[in-house]
């Protein structure tokens, strides 16, 4: 039985820690991470039960650079390891930063980082068409030249921006989801599912094996909410609301809709593919599955958001 009344999950992106317009050093994602965890303080405040996941696209994209440039070095690592690796630095950032806000708002509760496996299907068509965007933005000539030298897969993201893309298999189920809702229950506040998961699929022998790939962090955000019965979903990225006609003389935001009105938006192509719309995605299979409230915001403005004065909130009613 949970401690406290309402649970919330807290889904960072990754450009929400790491920017695009800025170099992405490590003392920039902590101080960015810093500046998050104090509005989450406000959800420790009113005594929810919390479980953070997070983006990690910038972050494992440097680790795939270094991975081209100590080649000739050191052997590679695979994708999936790097996710891995990327879940744990990631995690300590947060982990290590809330826990020391905690400590000094007098609060005894702990934090923990759960290294997250997600189940895909082997056979999954989207292995053999990348379409996931990974890490920093890129110039046209930039990504014409990572084409050339590494052989990566690079698409236009928006106009004038691109980004490397890798396979994307949809998660079907997060392992170990029944111990994160304990810990969560609990009082515990958990970091889990970082950068979406770590994919893996059944051998014929029933054993796991990792895949060379990615899954979409938005998608796991909404199963993991799903499985530890969130009541709110906070969806934290670089821009303060979602908008219709995004970059566009018409350009509106939206501040209050229901899931009825975002589908329709959706469907009417509002939001970008790769960026927004697989958060809008998100959103509606949360709102689907027990959840009552998701907030789309940015970090500058998520303590207002949870004041309900800033941000998109979208709800079933």
């Amino acid at each position: 039985m949970s401690i406290y009344k309402k649970t919330v999950i807290v889904a960072l992106g990754g450009n929400a820690l790491s920017p695009k317009n800025e170099a992405g050093t490590i003392q920039d994602q902590f101080r960015h991470t810093r500046e998050s965890l104090e509005a989450v303080l406000h959800f420790v405040d009113r005594g929810y039960n919390i479980c953070i996941t997070h983006g990690n696209g910038p972050q494992v994209g440097a680790e795939l650079i270094r991975n081209e440039i100590s080649a000739d070095i050191t052997p590679p690592l695979p994708l999936g390891v790097l996710v891995a690796n990327t879940q744990g630095a990631v995690g300590y950032m947060i982990q290590q930063s809330l826990q020391n806000a905690l400590y000094k708002a007098g609060s005894d509760r702990e934090v923990v980082t759960f290294i997250t496996q997600v189940n895909v299907d082997r056979d999954d068509p989207a292995i053999q068409d990348p379409s996931k965007f990974i890490g920093r933005s890129l110039t046209e000539k930039q990504a014409t030249d990572f084409h050339d030298k590494y052989g990566w897969d690079v698409k236009e993201q928006e106009r004038g921006v691109w980004r490397r893309v890798v396979p994307s298999p949809v998660s079907k189920y997060i392992y170990n989801g029944l111990s994160i809702k304990h810990l969560v229950d609990f009082g515990t506040i958990v970091v889990a599912a970082g950068g979406g998961g770590i994919p893996t699929y059944l051998k014929e022998d029933g054993s796991l094996e990792g895949l060379n790939g990615v899954v979409d962090k938005d998608l796991s955000a909404s199963l993991l909410g799903r499985v530890i019965k969130a009541d709110e979903m906070f969806i934290v990225t670089d821009v303060d609301q979602i908008y219709l006609d995004f970059k566009k003389p018409t350009q509106r935001p939206i501040l209050k809709a229901t899931s009825s009105e975002i589908t329709s938006y959706l469907e009417a192509g509002h939001f970008y593919r790769g960026s927004m719309e697989p958060k809008i995605k998100s959103a509606l299979y949360f709102l689907k599955y027990h959840g009552k409230k998701v907030v789309i915001t940015s970090i500058s403005s998520l303590f207002d958001a949870i004041e309900g004065n800033a941000g998109s909130t979208i709800t079933n009613n």
